[in-house]
């Protein structure tokens, strides 16, 4: 062990006096082992740090929930629009039918989804997007307020002209969020009293528009929207311990059963898992990691043949000390491990820099473009194994040479 140290801390010696001696070598060996660790980490943190966003966005849609709607999130030929398109939408008394006839289900809840223009006073917001909600909403997703409150049960049944409102729309009609809160608001001359403010949520890739949206109970704003119009759909929430494909399959036959369909008819309805929804998306980044490891790990060869290029050079020019060592008694083991460490230490020099270029990255990312990205414990291990492996690739030639050397012919080189 204690000879391993020693040859180690040899070796970090003569990479940093041939890093002083040759500046403009070594930093351009260097160099192409940093753009490489910087191709690499900086793509994969940049893959992980998207999938890490879009799957938070997809749990808040709802945890073993599926929604019922007619038409198919998953896409593809085999879903062809204009044949979804044909279907029949959902119905509000289909939503009593699924949790009266499902085992399965903690709660079902229907969802009216459109948009209009938000009004106060003299103020108009175009293209806000108009939820009309039933009391499970909240349990199925949860809503984070900022100020005020729910709807009661009262509003719900009565169909009062109450209403939620974003967090963005409620800033832009009223300057301050919280003091949106009782205050009159109008979509198409109805006018509603804001009994909440929701919480800022930020942007969002998939999921709702809660910032700039505004929630209202379904019996009122039926008489404001076209029910058919407005892509209803039902979300169902399954039961603690109950398995999405379970839910998914129970589902299945009771809206079958509620559609009258014979066995020979194909659904006219769509289950969407947020579950699957989840895998097919960790599925399609982990693909992407590897295409972008591999994007990567071309840049690195570069990087590779710089520092094998140095080593080369290396041992050239420390021949007779190398002869010195073995004449003494140095064994052949002790100078290939020797050479080794110094070409996995110069790599590691070069993976740090590239690792201060990902950290850069991640700033300008994370601020300007306010998009969060972070470098995970992992990577960082990740870096350092690479590191050690492309230091160990680049100088197994030339350390095995110098391991090879004759003493004598050596010292009189």
């Amino acid at each position: 062990m204690s000879k391993s140290l020693s040859i180690l801390s040899n070796s970090m010696r003569l990479t940093l006096q041939e890093l002083k001696v040759n500046k403009t070598r070594t930093a351009l060996s260097l160099t192409g082992v940093a753009f490489g660790i910087f191709c690499i980490i900086g793509v994969l943190a940049v893959v992980d740090s998207l999938e890490h966003n879009i799957q938070n966005e997809v749990s808040s849609l709802g945890n073993n929930t599926i929604y019922i709607d007619k038409w198919d999130y998953s896409g593809g030929p085999d879903r062809p629009w204009w044949k979804m398109r044909a279907r029949p939408v959902m119905k509000f008394e289909e939503m009593g039918m699924v949790k009266e006839r499902s085992q399965l289900t903690q709660d079902v809840t229907f969802l009216m989804q459109t948009g209009g223009n938000l009004a106060h006073q003299s103020d108009l917001l175009q293209n806000v997007s108009v939820y009309g909600i039933n009391e499970a909403q909240t349990i199925i997703q949860p809503i984070k307020f900022l100020d005020g409150r729910f709807f009661s049960t009262s509003e719900f049944m009565n169909g009062s002209n109450v209403c939620l409102i974003g967090f963005e729309n409620a800033e832009k009609l009223f300057g301050t969020a919280e003091r949106a809160t009782g205050k009159q608001v109008a979509v198409k001359g109805k006018n509603m009293t804001v009994v909440g403010v929701m919480k800022k949520e930020g942007k969002n890739f998939v999921g709702w528009d809660y910032d700039n949206c505004i929630m209202m109970p379904y019996r009122f704003c039926k008489q404001i929207f076209d029910e058919k119009n407005s892509n209803p759909i039902l979300i169902v929430k399954g039961k603690e311990g109950v398995s999405s494909d379970a839910l998914y399959q129970e589902l299945r036959g009771i809206m079958r059963q509620i559609r009258k369909l014979s066995p020979t008819t194909e659904d006219d309805f769509s289950l969407n898992s947020v579950e699957a929804f989840s895998k097919a998306i960790s599925g399609f980044f982990g693909t992407l990691n590897i295409v972008g490891g591999f994007i990567g790990g071309i840049s690195l060869i570069v990087g590779l043949f710089g520092i094998a290029n140095i080593m080369f050079v290396t041992v050239k020019e420390r021949t007779s000390v190398i002869g010195l060592k073995k004449a003494i008694g140095a064994k052949s083991s002790s100078i290939l491990l020797e050479f080794l460490m110094e070409a996995a230490f110069m790599c590691i020099i070069g993976g740090f820099i590239g690792l201060f270029f990902v950290w850069l990255l991640t700033l300008v990312l994370s601020g300007p473009f306010n998009f969060p990205v972070f470098i995970s414990v992992p990577l960082l291990f990740t870096s350092l194994i690479i590191c050690i492996i492309v230091g160990i690739l680049a100088g197994i030639i030339p350390a095995r040479q110098a391991a090879k050397m004759d003493p004598v012919k050596a010292i009189r080189s």
